[in-house]
């Protein structure tokens, strides 16, 4: 999963009304006034390091001035005659963010927000070497000193959240906690300032106190009233795809889309089993080749020995153009973020100058796991969702993304994506890469890549159906095992992710679009089309959502799906 970029909220001064001499200066204004101020983390991890020392906040002012700037840049960018492109884009963007602020309202609903939001603050600045250590060091003491502030709006804000998400938030805090008073010290123990570091040791046991305090108030006190309703409703979760993705299918023709695929899918993995035993059943063949999986001390040099080998044949079947030939940096999850996610991307920001790496983060299961959740963690490891994940986050998925998003043509294309974009290609490219013949045809790697497509299948139906209150979060469990193929553990923490992330249909959604687009731009070339060129305009094209890279490579406004 590539980080998303999310618009988060902070405190920022006012605003001052002014008339663009550009359209590009309306951008840089909207991104200096409405955006970083208001989400300094976005602002560090895009490369822009004047914020730092910043951090979010989720104050009831700081909403409300949030809400006021969007809408005021809203009017400003509806009513600019040039630009129509991008302007699409940042309009989509605001009404997104002030969709989710008003509407969605995770900051009233999910305390594990703001934990995460401070841990995701100081890693920004730990995990890469943008600036000195010294200079770095001060930025995070300056947010570390904000930290306490933020969890206070968290129990000030929180009304009457969902029961599952005050589980999460209990669930996480622990790696939280474990990574402030570890992992963070770690990171700058080469400075030698002992003023320096005697402000650092001072901010950071505040900011463990009050994580203590948080996790204490967690258990004691909100879990108890923990009584809200995680389900967001149809109407905004309709509103949610067409603001967030330019999608505007309703909602019925978007489950027979999905069920369609599921179908497909489902039938695909039973004849691809069949070619590897036909003896057994899909279930026995399935079982049997989530054993065939790396020790959990081996799983990270599995990851690294499969990155040379696409790399390689993404440029001697001509997939696309690489425009680094340095590979991203396979390392552990952040201790923060191991709860929910199994493999992520972490890649530098559009605009940084410096810190150049990019981080391909794996879950290893904890070491004091009992050896059960242990076994069905390393399931999910198997050779062939080795290969596939490999694909999906760095060849040719999210890393050759990231590459290719320094040639996107403006700002607002560098900084705003769609997820339907960005997860949608790196789905994608899981089943183009088999259809290009990776692995020799090698069914167990066609089986590991339909096992992920399924994941993903499940995940569109569970989405919509849960927050349109047509599926508990039990049959939601069910559906990943039964319809998606995956482990009970599994189910279950993809159901979870669920409840906060109901659009996450965005995988197989974005993919679908991509095939749909291909194949109408093959239409349109003929004997020109190659698929090297497809790839190339489409990566060429930013993040937007795919009704803007169709109107580019088409021409036209025809449908996505």
């Amino acid at each position: 999963m590539m980080k998303a970029l999310l618009l988060l909220l902070a405190c920022a001064g006012s605003a001052t009304a002014q008339t663009p001499t550009s359209w590009d200066a309306l951008v840089d204004r909207y991104f200096d006034q409405a955006v970083f101020p208001f989400s300094p983390s976005f602002g560090t991890q895009a490369g822009f390091h004047q914020y730092d020392a910043q951090l979010e906040s989720y104050s009831p002012d700081a909403v409300r001035k949030l809400t006021t700037l969007l809408r005021s840049y809203e009017r400003e960018f509806t009513a600019y005659p040039g630009a129509p492109v991008d302007r699409e884009i940042l309009i989509a963007n605001i009404r997104s963010t002030l969709h989710s602020v008003e509407n969605i309202r995770m900051w009233e609903k999910n305390p594990d927000l703001y934990p995460s939001t401070a841990s995701n603050a100081v890693f920004t600045i730990m995990s890469r070497k943008f600036a000195a250590p010294d200079v770095r060091l001060r930025a995070l003491i300056s947010r570390e000193r904000l930290i306490p502030g933020l969890l206070a709006e968290g129990r000030m804000n929180l009304k009457n959240p969902p029961k599952v998400y005050t589980e999460v938030a209990i669930e996480q805090i622990g790696g939280i906690i474990n990574f402030f008073s570890k992992d963070v010290p770690l990171a700058f123990r080469d400075v030698s300032n002992p003023t320096l570091n005697e402000d650092f040791r001072r901010a950071n046991q505040g900011v463990l106190r009050e994580l203590r305090v948080y996790a204490d108030w967690l258990k004691r006190d909100l879990l108890p009233r923990s009584n809200g309703d995680f389900r967001i409703g149809a109407d905004n979760y309709s509103k949610k795809l067409l603001y967030d993705e330019m999608v505007d299918l309703p909602l019925d023709r978007l489950l027979e889309i999905g069920m369609a695929d599921l179908r497909h899918n489902q039938e695909a993995f039973r004849e691809t089993a069949k070619r590897i035993d036909q003896n057994r059943t899909p279930q026995e063949i399935l079982a049997a080749s989530e054993q065939d999986h790396p020790a959990p001390d081996k799983l990270l040099q599995a990851f690294r020995d499969t990155l040379e080998g696409l790399r390689q044949f993404i440029t001697a079947k001509r997939i696309a153009g690489i425009p680094s030939p340095v590979l991203p940096v396979v390392e552990e999850t952040p201790p923060f973020a191991r709860a929910l996610t199994f493999a992520s991307m972490d890649m530098p920001g559009p605009f940084e100058k410096v810190a150049k790496e990019a981080f391909f983060n794996v879950t290893l299961p904890e070491k004091d796991w009992p050896a059960k959740n242990v076994a069905e963690h390393m399931a999910a490891f198997n050779r062939g969702v080795i290969t596939s994940t490999a694909v999906h986050e760095a060849f040719p998925g999210h890393y050759l993304q990231g590459l290719w998003l320094a040639s996107a043509p403006s700002k607002a294309r560098k900084l705003l994506g769609s997820n339907t974009f960005i997860e949608g290609w790196a789905h994608y490219c899981e089943q183009m890469m088999m259809d290009e013949g990776f692995g020799n045809n090698d069914p167990k790697l066609r089986l590991g890549q339909l096992q992920d497509a399924l994941l993903r299948n499940a995940r569109y139906i569970v989405g919509i159906q849960m927050h349109t209150g047509k599926m508990t979060y039990e049959q939601g469990v069910d559906f990943f095992v039964k319809e998606g193929f995956q482990t009970r553990t599994n189910g279950d923490r993809e159901t979870k992710r669920g409840t906060a992330d109901p659009t996450y249909l965005y995988y197989t959604l974005g993919k679908l679009e991509i095939l749909k687009l291909r194949e109408d731009y093959r239409k349109k070339l003929g004997a020109k089309f190659t698929l090297e060129e497809f790839h190339n305009r489409l990566l060429s094209q930013g993040m937007p959502a795919l009704k803007v890279s169709r109107k580019a490579l088409l021409g036209d406004n025809s449908p996505v799906l």
